[in-house]
């Protein structure tokens, strides 16, 4: 079985809304993909994305994982979204280990 990924640009997450970003992502995942966002979700977006996979879950939809690392700190060191976002099923992405800079994860067949 081959896992198809998702790489998408930074440009692309940043020109779509929120809702539209997240049900992107969600729609990726149910898929089977896994999906990179350059550029990241905000933290709003991500508890968004887990709340509607909850939603979605079913025998033949398990839900999700994902980790990302966060950006740099800015502006009154707030941090308000991440470097990089990658999401991928329950069933087939597991994360090993995450650091500021890195993300380990094992993608495993179905």
């Amino acid at each position: 079985m081959n896992i198809k990924m998702d790489l998408i640009s930074e440009d692309k997450v940043n020109s779509m809304g929120s809702m539209e970003k997240i049900r992107f992502v969600l729609d990726g995942v149910k898929s089977g993909n896994i999906v990179v966002l350059e550029g990241g979700l905000t933290s709003e977006e991500q508890m968004k994305l887990i709340e509607l996979a909850m939603l979605e879950v079913d025998e033949d939809f398990t839900g999700i994982e994902m980790s990302g690392y966060p950006s740099k700190k800015g502006f009154f060191n707030l941090r308000k979204k991440t470097r990089l976002t990658v999401v991928g099923p329950a069933k087939t992405m597991h994360t090993i280990k995450k650091g500021k800079d890195w993300i380990s994860a094992v993608i495993s067949e179905i």
